[in-house]
């Protein structure tokens, strides 16, 4: 098992969570959430990496042959359907608040009326 994928996936997760923290811009916020959220995927596929495996179609694929394992795959594209949608959702919050209050910087923003 080689062990750059998982690194990879560390240092994308230390990078988004460092921008979420330093962030003063929601589109910013939004952004490094998908960077940080892109290290689960390159997790996710590195379990399931298998060296010389195929996908796992068994239609034309001869007996014996090494498949990747299908879970790992189908959780990895449910976290991009799953991650999309939630940053689609924030970007329009996002929106909505640039609209009542002209800045996207939270901390400049008028406090909330009730």
């Amino acid at each position: 098992m080689n062990l750059l994928p998982f690194l990879v996936a560390a240092w994308l997760f230390l990078a988004g969570l460092y921008g979420i923290a330093t962030s003063r811009n929601v589109i910013h916020l939004v952004s490094c959430l998908f960077v940080a959220q892109s290290s689960t995927y390159v997790f996710l596929l590195s379990i399931g990496f298998r060296r010389q495996g195929t996908a796992p179609i068994l239609d034309e694929i001869p007996k014996g042959a090494q498949l990747v394992d299908p879970v790992v795959q189908s959780l990895a594209l449910t976290d991009i359907v799953v991650g999309a949608t939630v940053s689609a959702l924030i970007l329009i919050f996002a929106l909505q608040a640039h609209k009542r209050s002209g800045t996207l910087d939270p901390r400049r923003a008028p406090p909330m009326r009730g």
